[in-house]
């Protein structure tokens, strides 16, 4: 939380110093609905998509090239100020995690069945980071009510602090006993721990696709959807080495949120 706390403060120089070139500020807030991909359940598997879903909330900062705040005039006319716009965030997001799909079927009674069946988690997640966000249509033309929607796409980084929890009711419930897991992730990681509930850091990708609603000349609601790629694959608690497991974990974020223009 430390790192995070100071790249959060970094963030907010570097846009202090920002706003003293004239720029204008958009603040707001979103709550959304997370779809955790991760090494529980089976891949590409709608019970586990559907099932291993969670909660997001955040704040949100733009920076709008178009319009100066300290004047009250647009800034000089050019394709960067009136398409583009830097966002910076930090967001929490929540994930309970269980077993899904053909592998703990009712059908299935073996030990290795009812090892996945008492293994479930949690991802928690903290966020900070930025997205330049690019709008086909002009923001100034948009900002002035030509038009209601006001489609975007974002590319960015998130720096992430998680902290995942880790509960079996097998056995005698000890997370650190192996034999309270699928046996074949305990084979195939020759020796490494495949189960942790350790909070840790690491970078991510994010893209978002959505748009922007125009509520007031003041006010926009927005919707998004966004895809976020982990460097680490812990970030859920669970790193098992089977070939199943040939990505990082990563989400779907759907968020709905609210942004005022500061004058």
């Amino acid at each position: 939380m430390k790192k995070l706390f100071l790249l959060l403060v970094f963030i907010l120089t570097m846009q202090t110093s920002q706003a003293q070139l004239g720029f204008s500020h958009e603040i707001g807030a979103f709550v959304g609905a997370v779809a955790f991909q991760s090494d529980f359940g089976v891949r590409r598997d709608f019970e586990t998509n559907a099932g291993n879903t969670g909660v997001a909330l955040g704040i949100v900062h733009y920076i709008n090239f178009a319009y100066r705040a300290d004047c009250n005039c647009y800034t000089t006319d050019t394709y960067f100020n009136d398409h583009f716009k830097i966002r910076s965030e930090i967001a929490w997001n929540k994930t309970k995690l269980e077993h899904f799909g053909k592998w703990v079927d009712d059908s299935r009674t073996s030990n290795n069945a009812d090892r996945l069946r008492a293994h479930t988690g949690e991802a928690q997640n903290w966020d900070i980071g930025m997205q330049l966000e690019y709008f086909p249509k002009s923001i100034r033309a948009f900002s002035a009510g030509a038009y209601s929607f006001a489609p975007f796409a974002a590319l960015g980084a998130h720096y992430v602090s998680y902290n995942p929890s880790v509960a079996t009711s097998y056995g005698n419930g000890n997370i650190l006993d192996n034999d309270n897991f699928y046996s074949f992730w305990d084979a195939a990681s020759e020796g490494d721990p495949f189960v942790s509930d350790e909070s840790g850091s690491t970078w991510s990708v994010v893209a978002s696709i959505g748009t922007r609603y125009k509520l007031t000349i003041l006010s926009d609601l927005f919707v998004e959807l966004r895809w976020q790629y982990y460097f680490d694959d812990f970030v859920d608690g669970l790193n098992h080495k089977l070939p199943s497991n040939k990505n990082n974990d990563w989400n779907l974020w759907l968020n709905f949120g609210y942004i005022y223009y500061l004058d």
